[in-house]
């Protein structure tokens, strides 16, 4: 039995009022919670309850002062930044002309001189290839040879010439596919010694007005030339100006040799005398270059301030291996470039022009010629176009790279490097002329831009973006890379 059994007070609570009786005592808890209180209805604040959580209307005024200061600062921030970006020095834009932005193609005599029975033949397959040359980005033509030397003045317009339907219907066919035509008068005798100096200059005249009425471009001529003088320079610009209203005309001096002479015309230059000045970056010479003579002579050349708007052409001969590093020099350097139709190109019937070339002396071709031909033409394509939509490579400042000589032999031609800037726009340019292969030297790599995109390269393999810290030039390799600005 339980201990506390019979115990009426044993868990029992006694209720005030009420007798302690067991009828009429009940169960309790232990705890009792207490009543929540009742929330009161939501409302809104009002101003003087806003006021007071705020800390007064003293803090209402110092935060619409310190909002005020904040858009009066962005207001004029905004406005000082448009003020420095429209007055910040830039580039001033230059208007270039047709022949400053034109690519120029030398064609060579041979090409449809070969035999008095293959000049029309020639000349009629020259027209077939026009919309071709104008797609691979020329814009002008140079025809050379269509003149012997000491030819007679009679000879010299189309009545006197026996090829004169196809040189008309070549200069008709070039106005259609947008090339305009230069031609060359180089070693070419105008008129006899022994004439009357006034006769002669009027024959002189009426053969230049003669071709500017076929729709002649403008004329070239050589600094060795007998007739070279500023007196001829001036005779020759006369007759220009009386067709510069429909389109301006040009002259186009070709240098042979070092250095070109002076003239004094009532304070004219010869520089201001001709229109493009063009120059060889090799010189003539019986057998092949070496690399070390090619690089000597580029390095010259690159070393040299030129004055008058220049005009690059390869000239004397180099190696194989050399040609797409030439190619990719002269379309990448200032001017307007001018590229020689290649003696060692196909030689066939069909007189087929294309930029690469092949080996000489065969009739068919080989894959391994055929491919050289295609990567030569997409070099050149590429080349062009590039230069074409760039500004930088067009009229960009020119800035010579020094280059160490890096892990190559002494012997070993150097690596050549120059940049093509414009803005902030910078075209990286090197010319692996050794035959070794060579890393970009780590003192100019650091100097630059690391990182940059592959634009072109000789063998048109190299693509995407690329690091200068890693890169290691083929050899006889040129590569062309837009650089990236960091972003510091």
């Amino acid at each position: 039995m339980p201990l506390n059994a019979g115990d009426s007070g044993y868990g029992a609570v006694s209720v005030p009022g009420m007798s302690a009786s067991a009828d009429v005592t009940e169960a309790a808890p232990l705890l009792v919670p207490s009543p929540e209180p009742e929330e009161e209805p939501w409302r809104p604040m009002s101003k003087e309850e806003l006021e007071l959580k705020a800390g007064g209307p003293r803090w209402a005024q110092v935060r619409f002062y310190l909002v005020l200061l904040f858009w009066v600062t962005w207001l004029v921030m905004f406005i000082a930044s448009i003020v420095i970006v429209v007055l910040s020095p830039r580039p001033v834009v230059t208007p270039l002309k047709w022949w400053q932005k034109s690519l120029f193609y030398q064609l060579q005599p041979e090409m449809y001189l070969d035999a008095q029975s293959g000049r029309s033949e020639g000349i009629n397959a020259l027209c077939v290839q026009l919309p071709r040359l104008k797609s691979l980005g020329i814009g002008a033509l140079i025809l050379e040879g269509l003149f012997h030397p000491n030819k007679s003045s009679a000879n010299l317009t189309g009545e006197g010439m026996e090829t004169w339907p196809q040189i008309r219907h070549l200069l008709g066919e070039s106005n259609k596919a947008g090339l305009r035509v230069v031609l060359d008068f180089c070693h070419v005798e105008f008129v006899e010694s022994a004439e009357d100096p006034n006769e002669r200059s009027e024959k002189v005249q009426n053969t230049l007005r003669f071709w500017l009425r076929q729709g002649v471009a403008g004329f070239a001529i050589c600094d060795t030339d007998a007739t070279f003088s500023a007196k001829t320079l001036l005779m020759w610009r006369d007759v220009l100006q009386e067709f510069n209203q429909e389109e301006e005309r040009i002259i186009v001096l070709k240098q042979t040799t070092d250095d070109l002479p002076s003239f004094n015309v009532s304070g004219q230059s010869n520089v201001t005398l001709v229109d493009i000045v063009m120059r060889p970056l090799l010189p003539s010479s019986p057998k092949l270059l070496s690399g070390s003579e090619v690089a000597a002579a580029i390095g010259s050349h690159l070393q040299k301030a030129e004055d008058g708007w220049p005009s690059w052409t390869v000239g004397g001969h180099a190696s194989s291996d050399l040609k797409k590093l030439l190619l990719v020099l002269t379309m990448t350097l200032p001017g307007s470039p001018a590229v020689q139709y290649d003696e060692e190109m196909e030689q066939t019937r069909n007189y087929s022009i294309n930029v690469g070339s092949s080996p000489k002396g065969s009739n068919g071709t080989t894959p391994d010629t055929d491919k050289n031909k295609d990567l030569s033409s997409v070099l050149f394509a590429s080349l062009s176009h590039t230069r074409a939509r760039e500004e930088a490579l067009q009229y960009g400042t020119f800035t010579l790279l020094p280059v160490s000589s890096g892990n190559s032999s002494l012997s070993s031609p150097p690596v050549l490097a120059f940049l093509r800037s414009w803005g902030c726009v910078h075209f990286l340019v090197l010319l692996n002329i050794g035959p070794e292969s060579n890393p970009l030297d780590p003192v100019l790599a650091s100097s630059l831009p690391e990182g940059g995109v592959f634009m072109a390269s000789t063998g048109m393999d190299r693509q995407g973006s690329m690091s200068l810290n890693k890169l290691k030039l083929r050899p006889h390799e040129a590569v062309v890379i837009k650089l990236f600005e960091s972003a510091g």
